[in-house]
């Protein structure tokens, strides 16, 4: 008698879901049930799409612009991305190194598809963003986690670096600033990390999806601009959702050395074909008219720069939690180690108790912490750090 197959693939058994969506799904179904939550679990702004954005994608409906794209993006979006790489980073690139896809997560994905094969490993800082490492498990390849604690501000040393790459290292990913932390490397790290991925022949992805979201002077480094050898072995992955208000619109984009552009945009031919189309156009309002997109950055930063002190004025004042002052995104990533709890213990039992979603830190290979995302409204952030500071109260008696 022959023996029934498995019924689901390898990828499928051993893929584990997005921690984030999950705790926030939790989050609105408790509010959908009529629950007080303060939700600080998403990682998107609270804010809607510009007015002009939303207008130019509007007026391509409207245009007929619903048929198939280029794979790649249309041109001018394509064009316009490289022309701000130029005027903000000095980094010359041709609109064919330039590939628009559905999502800064699947421009992630495509990258590592087109660098990694099984038998690779690829180096990933923690804390990370929750889906690197599956990511990395998809493409058949190795995730090689190294811990950068709060001891090193959340960033990777390049001794650090050093001891974890091997023969079979292909890939180090580099997210600054950083989702799950607020870290932003400065550009001298940035460098000394860059000597040791080309010493060892490595590929850098660099995700700089919030490279507009930094504050007390921050600036934030395309690593891509390090040098030319670096930059040939480098690939920037960015995206419209967070600087933009844009999370639902699904556009990511990829600039790459030429071989590996061109691989990404065969595998995006494959897989999801393009971008959606008006949407496109959307992005390249958010890039033409730069005055109103500086002037609703300007308003969004303004906002997340002010909650982001009052929650860790906030934060410092309960007993027992340590927190560095983030410079970029718009997250805090409190130590709650001192507590004698689980990451996942403490964030559920918040969530039932005080009814606050916040992400555990393991979700991010850092147990010990949990992820506060400051993308929420002021009224929030105050009720629900009160609410976490008599829940840690509770823990210390």
């Amino acid at each position: 008698m022959s023996q029934a197959p498995a019924p689901l693939s390898t990828w499928a058994r051993n893929i584990a879901p997005s921690p984030t969506l999950a705790v926030d799904a939790k989050a609105k179904a408790l509010l959908a049930a009529g629950e007080d939550v303060c939700g600080f679990a998403a990682g998107e702004p609270d804010f809607d799409t510009p007015e002009h954005i939303k207008e130019a994608c509007i007026a391509a409906l409207k245009a007929g612009k619903t048929k198939y794209a280029p794979t790649p993006g249309i041109e001018p979006l394509r064009q316009a991305i490289a022309d701000k790489y130029a005027a903000d980073y000095g980094l010359k690139v041709a609109p064919s190194q330039v590939i628009v896809s559905p999502g800064g997560k699947f421009s992630c994905y495509l990258t590592i598809l087109a660098v990694c094969s099984p038998g690779d490993e690829v180096i990933i800082p923690a804390p990370f963003w929750v889906s690197y490492p599956e990511m990395v498990k998809l493409a058949g390849a190795t995730p090689k986690i190294v811990l950068a604690d709060d001891t090193t501000g959340f960033r990777l040393t390049p001794a650090m670096l050093e001891a974890a790459i091997t023969p079979r290292t292909r890939l180090i990913i580099i997210n600054s600033p950083s989702n799950p932390t607020g870290a932003v490397y400065s550009r001298a790290e940035l460098e000394a990390i860059a000597a040791v991925a080309l010493r060892h022949n490595c590929y850098v992805m660099s995700d700089e999806i919030y490279e507009h979201l930094t504050y007390d002077g921050a600036t934030p480094t395309c690593f891509a601009t390090l040098g030319a050898d670096i930059g040939a072995r480098t690939i920037t992955v960015s995206g419209f959702s967070k600087p933009y208000a844009m999370t639902g619109w699904r556009l990511g984009t990829t600039v790459a050395p030429a071989p590996i552009a061109k691989a990404v945009a065969e595998l995006q031919s494959q897989t999801s074909s393009n971008a959606t189309t008006f949407a496109q156009y959307g992005a390249l309002a958010a890039l033409k008219e730069k005055e109103k997109t500086r002037a609703a950055l300007a308003q969004m930063l303004a906002a997340f720069d002010r909650r982001r002190k009052f929650l860790h004025a906030e934060l410092s004042k309960i007993p027992g939690v340590r927190c560095l002052l983030a410079q970029g995104a718009f997250y805090l990533f409190p130590n709650i180690s001192s507590f004698g709890l689980k990451s996942e213990e403490f964030c559920t039992r918040l969530l039932d108790e005080q009814k606050v979603a916040a992400v555990h830190g393991s979700a991010f290979g850092a147990e010990g912490y949990l992820r506060l995302s400051y993308a929420t409204s002021d009224e929030i952030i105050a009720k629900g750090v009160s609410r976490l500071a008599k829940f840690c109260s509770g823990l210390s008696k």
